[in-house]
């Protein structure tokens, strides 16, 4: 229908785009020639471009080389984006485009471009007197904008939620390490009988593994920190002002509250993302030990009358549409597959890394920052939610924890240094087959021990 598109021109010819749409020439090819998988890129990553964009602005304008008109126009754009949430639908294009992120690059240059001409009461389209590459893409390239966007995505989404998520489980892990300290339980190992621990000790393991944790993404913070803006295309800085890169870093700063600094060797963050990888890696990491806890207490709480039942999990819904009065430990599966696809993810980056950082350009930047950015969410999620709706209403089976604990075997262990290894096993396989207790056993044997028997066989005094 006439008036739908209007007509814009490149080197490569004619494109008709939406009448109505901010993006240009670029976006509306990627539009036709990465029709891939539906799978835009996230907000969070906009907005950390959009942002690497200001403060490229602010830098060149301080440098001089940009008319204030022009940029003040600029600058009500970003701000509408960022700060008035517009236009977040005119980032349209496919996450599986070229692997420098040009065209999503492209995108933002000819959304800033179009609507801060239409502020200064030119149409769509004109490319005048705000041009998308010369003007808002002035001293940059997508290989060092794109990578700088990505450090600041990851490091705003940390901040915002992964370490409050964090944060909030090792709280409730303090919680329950104080309700379990004084509860005495069967330990296992093997899956096995083992002697006996502190039910407490046990979230102290898992209460410490949230700790590294949260020490080794600090430690990967301060890598995302250093940035290569002002490296342009291979982080020799052509094209750009010598001092374009430190101004920008400098409003970098300013603008988010992060203590950004230059990389000193710019072509390293271009050519590769180790330092992604290394993100990525912390992650696992943490999956890795949710995987444990949610284990561990799905098992604990596995039952009700056929299982460990050791612990009681919070009813949350129905766990059958078949066996009535069902409850599954939901809230524990939904964490495990959480961090199964983080570690699907972290396998992404890993290729992503080796098989694309290729002479002077990684070129799979835009699946590295997408995978990464999506476990950083799912994995604060899915604690918050597993906090919230399992971790904080755990209680402890005290009836089965004692009965348990008083047919246990191995507290034969510690008697050991008294009788010996060969006697205690005997003790041992003797109350197994016989279904009797370990001082039952003794007593009928006759054996004498040094000491108090019962004393010598409480579990509380085995821990």
């Amino acid at each position: 229908m006439k008036g739908v598109t209007r007509k814009e021109k490149d080197f490569l010819g004619e494109v008709e785009i939406p009448i109505a749409a901010y993006w240009g020439t670029t976006t509306q090819r990627a539009l036709q020639d990465f029709q891939i998988s539906e799978k835009k890129f996230p907000t969070t990553f906009i907005l950390a471009l959009i942002t690497v964009k200001k403060a490229c602005l602010m830098a060149n304008l301080e440098i001089g080389d940009t008319d204030r008109e022009e940029a003040h126009a600029v600058f009500q754009a970003i701000e509408e984006i960022l700060v008035e949430n517009k236009y977040h639908d005119q980032f349209p294009i496919d996450v599986f485009q070229t692997g420098s992120g040009t065209q999503i690059n492209m995108n933002a240059n000819e959304v800033l471009a179009n609507r801060a001409n239409e502020l200064l009461g030119k149409p769509l389209g004109t490319k005048s007197p705000v041009h998308p590459n010369d003007h808002v893409n002035k001293s940059q390239s997508s290989n060092d904008v794109i990578p700088t966007a990505m450090h600041l995505a990851v490091i705003s989404q940390m901040h915002t939620h992964l370490f409050p998520a964090l944060n909030n489980l090792s709280e409730a892990l303090e919680q329950k390490i104080d309700e379990f300290k004084d509860i005495i339980k069967v330990g296992r190992t093997h899956l096995q009988d083992a002697v006996p621990i502190p039910l407490g000790t046990e979230f102290e393991v898992y209460l410490r593994q949230v700790e590294l944790n949260i020490d080794r993404l600090n430690d990967v913070r301060e890598e995302l920190l250093l940035v290569p803006i002002g490296g342009t295309v291979l982080g020799t800085g052509i094209n750009a002002d010598k001092k374009f890169g430190e101004l920008t870093v400098l409003y970098l700063q300013d603008l988010t509250g992060l203590p950004f600094n230059l990389n000193p060797v710019k072509a390293e963050g271009i050519a590769s993302h180790n330092v992604l990888v290394n993100a990525s890696g912390a992650l696992r990491l943490i999956a890795l030990s949710l995987i444990k806890m949610a284990n561990d207490i799905r098992w604990m709480g596995s039952g009700p009358r056929a299982g460990l039942g050791e612990l009681l999990l919070p009813v949350n819904e129905p766990g059958s549409s078949i066996m009535p009065g069902k409850i599954n430990p939901t809230q524990a599966e939904a964490l495990i597959q959480v961090s199964l696809q983080v570690i699907g993810n972290d396998t992404v980056l890993a290729y992503a890394e080796g098989l694309s950082s290729i002479l002077d350009l990684n070129v799979a930047k835009p699946v590295m920052i997408v995978n990464l950015l999506e476990s950083i969410k799912i994995l604060s999620t899915g604690i918050n939610s597993f906090v919230k709706k399992c971790l904080i209403g755990l209680q402890a089976n005290l009836d089965q924890i004692n009965a348990q604990l008083s047919r246990v075997l191995m507290t034969v262990t510690n008697l050991v240094p008294l009788i010996g290894y060969d006697k205690a096993s005997e003790i041992a396989q003797t109350a197994y087959k016989t279904g009797k207790t370990i001082k039952a056993v003794i007593q009928e044997e006759g054996l004498e021990i040094e000491g108090d028997l019962d004393e010598l066989l409480d579990p509380k005094n085995m821990v």
